[in-house]
């Protein structure tokens, strides 16, 4: 009985696993956590849009913000619709890029030859 009793002994030692725990611990918060706020903020931050701006939704629709409260946001289409998303559903503000013209390119060669 005793022999088993010791047996039975020779597993991890507590402080072990104690260590084990703690270097999780702080992985999760000097790491972990002040990335997930930073994200957080990020997302925040892209999704924040003021009446006037240009938005687009999670499903795609972009649209003119109209109206803006803390659970509704309303967007207006070029064709005049009226439409109520809240406020989570807004992915970021939509600014378009604007593609250089090929015609400047193309005026600057044929003034060349």
């Amino acid at each position: 009985m005793i022999a088993a009793a010791k047996a039975a002994s020779h597993g991890l030692p507590s402080y072990i696993i104690f260590v084990y725990v703690l270097v999780i611990g702080a992985f999760y918060y000097f790491y972990l956590r002040p990335r997930n706020m930073r994200q957080k903020a990020a997302r925040a931050q892209v999704r924040k849009v003021e009446v006037g701006d240009r938005a687009q939704t999670i499903g795609g629709f972009v649209g003119t913000v109209i109206k803006s409260g803390d659970d509704l946001v309303t967007l207006r289409t070029s064709g005049g619709v009226e439409l109520d998303f809240v406020p989570t559903a807004i992915a970021r503000r939509y600014d378009p890029v604007v593609p250089k013209s090929t015609d400047d390119e193309a005026g600057t060669q044929e003034g060349d030859k």
